[in-house]
């Protein structure tokens, strides 16, 4: 008896043994660099891990029999590898995953090159897939939230009564971002304004912003950056999604967006309407919100003439009425001492063509795209009304002289005009902005580690004359996990009356500009940033990316209002602006979390007029804290934490630091989203530290918007994916 237990002991332990094997995969990209933070899975369970900083993943304490195991990596193609134990215990399995199809649909357009984002020079930050969905989610009538919430980005709020807004990157006002929809310009000029307020983002397959210079290829303008809204093109699988969205700020959002191919046809369609009734949280008789009624309408439609040529034709309609300020007079009470709204009204017609053939090594593309813009902007006793008409016509050459080497070539016509109806004793402000320009770029790895890109545009403007304007960009790949950018370019910006301290004087008193008096504004920039990524054991990964940037603006254009005749005119700063500063990015992940940590210094000084004052209204420090947690197909949830440093008003009076915080909350099925989503739900608002509005109330004043307005708000939702 005791020999038999004993022997039953010594197999039931060897059985045990036995079943303790181990095995390691190092994953590798084609180039056999290490792949760090790739997904080791055993299939049909959770149990996995990461590949380490060495791009080795280890299992331990696997029974013996046949197990099957998962290989992924984003952008990368998966791999399932069957292993038998204890035939394949202490092995170390080598795997090579293919790039695949993941990474290729985050081809950046914007540098009009068909690389893809990791072996792109210029530095780009794309926002794509699920993160652009659920910033749609938090506020699906604009992308107002989708870029206030980038490091480096601030969205400046100019009027509380119309609620308008215009971006700011690195500390440089809103007329210097350039704002392209699939490449083309619509919203410059006077068109810019309103512009962030009226784009919602349900249509959209990605976002691209580059910051600093570009107007090397886009022209004039994109002396602070650009914003690429790139729209979701129709596939052979029909795509319907809805989206209804709630907010406690009595705001109402719909959105529906179709797209389908139809053999040699395609079609999209996107409508969305928005009511938003006056909202005033703080109660002090003045709508932090306006009553607005919001529709568009965008459909396009595509002609594939053959696999290498396509045609689209489309057009974006915007319609727009808002109105702001007293709340008895927007009930519809007026007396003597209730008599202030501010009313906007807007139309925005644009169409786009498009024609692009490709034939083995090369693309040509043709671009066209014309655009309307009419805004009546009235308040008591004035009244501003006026409509631009612009075009933009571009040709472009791409050659693929190899793998190793990209051309661009192109050449771009750009006409703004301004035309406004007179309403008072100053002579109009009418304009018109006639330039022609044509740019060259190449970009080439110049090794397995290096790739330069660099460019150059000259354009010629029929008022302001010549601009040369060269670029380049540098791309280092040390290794898997370390990579470097430096960048720099020249820009130019033509002068318009349309700028942030225009519109908060409604345009009112403000003289025709002065070629005497005026000159284009001119910059030069350039940034440097350090990527790096590694994993922290078997579980966890981590990133960093350091940027530095400066940015030179020479002739400034400048408002000077004049006391004594309660005039204002605009004329070329005797000195620069110069912004600088550096940003950071942290990324940790650990299973289904997710952690962003950013911070932002940015340093803009006003060099001018004997001064050398940090620009007004521009915080120098900014921070964000962002936890996600995410179970895919099933859960998203997110806790965002953000800090605005002290700033200065335009009377150079320092104003306070402050914090937010936000809470979302998704729950995803097969064919419904349902979100929610607690917005500034410390409800900071400005009225805490100083009133929104001083006295006379028929008459009132409105100081500078530095922090939150509206508060907390509450919004919730549904999307429907009903294709």
């Amino acid at each position: 008896m005791k020999y038999l237990i004993s022997s039953l002991l010594f197999l039931f332990s060897s059985g045990i043994i036995f079943g303790q094997n181990t095995v390691s995969f190092e994953v590798k990209e084609e180039s056999g660099e290490s792949l760090i933070g790739a997904s080791v899975v055993i299939e049909g369970t959770t149990n996995g891990t990461i590949t380490n900083a060495e791009g080795i993943a280890k299992f331990e304490n696997l029974p013996n029999g046949e197990i099957e195991f998962v290989i992924s990596f984003v952008g990368y193609e998966e791999k399932e590898i069957e292993l038998s134990f204890p035939e394949d215990n202490n092995k170390t399995i080598e795997v090579e995953l293919e790039e695949g199809e993941e990474l290729e649909e985050v081809v950046i357009t914007s540098t009009r090159s068909s690389r893809t984002i990791q072996d792109i020079p210029t530095r780009i930050e794309a926002i794509t897939g699920e993160e652009l969905g659920e910033k749609a989610a938090m506020n699906s009538s604009n992308i107002g939230m989708l870029l206030r919430e980038t490091t480096g980005v601030q969205m400046q709020q100019t009027s509380l009564s119309s609620g308008n807004m215009s971006i700011r990157i690195q500390g440089l006002d809103g007329r210097y971002t350039q704002i392209l929809k699939d490449g083309m310009p619509l919203y410059g000029g006077f068109a810019g304004g309103l512009s962030i307020m009226q784009i919602p983002p349900l249509d959209l397959k990605q976002v691209e912003l580059i910051k600093g210079s570009n107007s090397t290829l886009y022209g004039g303008g994109a002396i602070a950056g650009l914003v690429n809204l790139v729209t979701i093109k129709p596939n052979d699988e029909p795509k319907l999604d809805i989206m209804l969205n709630q907010t406690s700020a009595l705001g109402t959002t719909g959105n529906i967006f179709y797209a389908q191919k139809y053999g040699k046809v395609g079609l999209s369609i996107y409508g969305s309407a928005t009511n938003q009734i006056a909202y005033d949280p703080d109660d002090d008789g003045f709508s932090n919100m306006p009553d607005a009624q919001t529709f568009s309408l965008n459909p396009r439609f595509y002609y594939y003439i053959n696999p290498n040529t396509e045609l689209s034709v489309g057009l974006n309609t915007t319609i727009d009425d808002r109105t702001g300020g007293d709340m008895e007079v927007i009930k519809g009470n007026t007396s003597t001492e209730h008599v202030f709204t501010e009313k906007n009204k807007s139309e925005r017609y644009a169409t786009q063509l498009n024609f692009r053939n490709t034939k083995e090594n090369r693309t040509i593309d043709f671009k066209n795209s014309i655009s309307y813009f009419d805004r009546k902007l009235t308040i008591p006793d004035y009244r501003f009304n006026g409509n631009q008409v612009s075009s933009f016509s571009e040709a472009s050459y791409n050659l693929h002289r190899n793998e190793k080497s990209e051309w661009q070539l192109g050449l771009n016509h750009y006409l703004e005009q301004f035309t406004e109806e007179n309403t008072d004793s100053l002579p109009v402000r009418d304009y018109t902005h006639n330039t022609i320009g044509g740019f060259i770029q190449n970009t080439t790895d110049i090794n397995e580690k290096w790739i330069l890109e660099a460019g150059l545009r000259t354009d010629y403007n029929t008022d302001y004359g010549t601009f040369v304007l060269p670029r380049f960009s540098l791309l280092f790949k040390a290794n898997n996990k370390l990579s470097s950018r430096i960048g720099g370019a020249m820009g130019y910006k033509l002068p318009t009356i349309f700028t942030e301290d225009a519109e908060k004087l409604y345009y009112r008193g403000i003289q025709p500009l002065s070629t005497d008096q005026v000159d284009a504004e001119t910059s030069i920039g350039g940034n440097f940033d350090i990527n790096y990524k590694t994993a922290l054991g078997d579980e966890m990964t981590f990133s960093i990316n350091q940027l530095f940037f400066l940015t030179q603006l020479k002739n400034a254009l400048v408002l000077r209002e004049d006391a004594t005749t309660d005039m204002a005119y605009f004329e070329s700063a005797d000195g620069n602006m110069l912004s600088s500063g550096f940003e950071t990015n942290i990324k940790l992940t650990y299973d289904d979390f997710k952690l962003y940590l950013n911070y932002a210094f940015v340093n803009t000084e006003l060099q001018y007029d004997n001064i050398n004052d940090q620009k007004p209204l521009t915080p120098k420090h900014n921070a964000g804290f962002v936890l996600f947690y995410e179970i895919e197909e099933k859960w998203s949830a997110g806790y965002e934490v953000y800090y605005t440093g002290k700033q200065f008003d335009n009377l150079y009076n320092q104003k306070t630091d402050y914090w937010t915080m936000g809470v979302m909350l998704m729950r995803h099925w097969e064919r419904l989203s349902v979100f929610v989503n607690f917005e500034n739900f410390t409800n900071v608002m400005q009225s805490d530290f100083e009133p929104l509005v001083l006295p006379p109330t028929n008459n009132p004043t409105f100081p500078d918007i530095w922090a939150p307005t509206d508060g907390f708000v509450f919004n919730g939702g549904i999307k429907l994916r009903l294709l």
